[in-house]
């Protein structure tokens, strides 16, 4: 076989790799930022739940 044929096989393997490893690569920054950003959401969901509880005790005035 010529060389060449060699050349384009081993850049179809490589194209392939490259392109399997930045999908995994992309999903894990993803899933980082979904992560992040669940936490923020259950902070806000905590500060909100005590305000709501501070705002319900007796004796306080508002």
């Amino acid at each position: 076989m010529p060389i060449w044929i060699w050349v384009i096989f081993a850049g179809i393997l490589v194209s392939a790799w490259m392109s399997v490893y930045t999908a995994r690569q992309d999903r894990k920054k993803e899933n980082e930022w979904i992560e992040q950003e669940g936490q923020k959401y259950i902070e806000r969901m905590k500060e909100e739940q005590e305000d709501r509880e501070k705002e319900q005790q007796p004796g306080m005035e508002h």
